[in-house]
């Protein structure tokens, strides 16, 4: 199994934003030099209130890049819809360079609607369809980037080149490979560099609803899951499987291609993890349920008693044996040992600095992890 850090940056108590680069640093350093397999970072914008506090994963992950020696650096995810294309096609290539090849590529629709309207008008996420033909036709566009030496791209949101744009240069000789000869426009244009992995680094998706993950499945995405219960991951993980086995035609493995996220916290015992973490946790799991409610938390078919507002039967109790990997190195080996078996996990992703966290004690849970569950299970 591969294990990764998923280093969802959040600045809950509004700390000097530097100190919380170098925190965020420490951890990465650390995973380098005890042998996990990757970090991941977050895109998200215009969260003064301190939630997620990490608005460019690549470059923070160029910043990982020069501190690091081996540890493969992801994005979970870049929000495409909110970037132009070419733009970060280059800057996905460039990174890879600087990397050698240790670069992860992770996209996502966005899920915030503050941020989608106001970093790109077209991405709202009040049109749902919309968005999506935006992500696809991204998606499209950064392909042909890193893909062909020159390309074109007639589309519903971008066209490549710009329609009749003439190109006279003394040092760039008239060729037909990209200009039409007669009138000197360009047909076609070329990104520059390609990515150093051929033809491009892994590509992932973030996916929660099964249309989602079955498209990903279709188009030779490989996923990213975080917060179901492991029955509902079955289901998801099923759903996967077979829109891959019948788009490639093979007998696709459950779990092949999937990464899940888990949030973690290890510590001495039960008791010390629930003190140290679980306000940490219930902060951010309030924060995301507020617009989702209990039903990402629920097994197929499980049932809750009605209630007056929608989150008040969500507290540790209700959440920790469902999806936290919360207490002593043995518990936590003991569920993502469960996760293997269940669903033949092959990446897991986790996490423990949550929101409010003391760092002294996220990066204590952070070596536990290192010393007593990470040699378990990594490959």
């Amino acid at each position: 199994m591969r294990i990764g850090y998923f280093c969802n940056m959040t600045n809950w108590s509004h700390k000097a934003y530097d100190v919380l680069i170098d925190e965020v640093r420490e951890i990465g350093v650390h995973c380098d030099e005890t042998g996990w397999d990757s970090i991941w970072f977050t895109e998200h914008h215009l969260n003064h209130e301190g939630m997620d506090a990490c608005p460019n994963p690549l470059l923070f992950g160029a910043d990982m890049a020069a501190r690091t020696k081996q540890i493969r650096i992801g994005q979970a995810a870049n929000i495409i819809p909110f970037w132009n294309p070419l733009r970060v096609a280059e800057d996905i290539a460039v990174l890879d360079h600087m990397c050698k090849g240790r670069l992860e590529v992770g996209m996502g629709r966005g899920v915030y609607g503050r941020e989608a309207i106001h970093m790109n008008p077209k991405a709202d996420l009040n049109d749902q369809a919309k968005n999506f033909r935006l992500f696809n036709e991204s998606l499209e566009i950064m392909k042909k980037a890193w893909t062909e030496d020159l390309f074109s791209h007639d589309g519903e949101f971008y066209a490549y080149p710009a329609k009749d744009f003439v190109w006279k240069h003394d040092m760039s000789p008239p060729d037909p490979s990209f200009m039409d000869m007669e009138t000197n426009t360009l047909t076609k244009i070329g990104v520059v560099p390609k990515p150093y992995q051929k033809p491009h680094p892994p590509l992932w998706q973030v996916v929660d609803g099964h249309r989602s993950i079955d498209w990903a499945g279709r188009n030779g995405l490989n996923c990213i899951m975080w917060i179901p219960t492991v029955k509902a991951l079955k289901e998801r993980f099923e759903v996967y499987q077979t829109a891959r086995s019948e788009t490639e035609g093979r007998d696709v493995p459950l779990g092949e291609g999937i990464s899940l996220v888990r949030d973690m916290f290890v510590a001495d015992s039960m008791d010390e993890a629930r003190e140290k973490a679980a306000e940490g946790i219930m902060t951010y799991i309030r924060w995301i349920a507020h617009w989702r409610g209990l039903g990402n938390h629920m097994n197929p078919g499980e049932e809750l008693p009605e209630t007056p507002g929608k989150l008040d039967l969500l507290d540790y109790d209700f959440l920790h044996p469902r999806n936290l990997l919360f207490g002593t190195p043995d518990y936590v080996a003991e569920k993502i040992d469960e996760l293997k078996t269940e669903l033949n996990l092959q990446h897991l992703q986790v996490w423990s600095n949550f929101p409010g966290m003391n760092h002294d004690d996220v990066m204590q849970s952070v070596r536990l992890f290192s010393e007593k569950v990470l040699p378990q299970f990594a490959d």
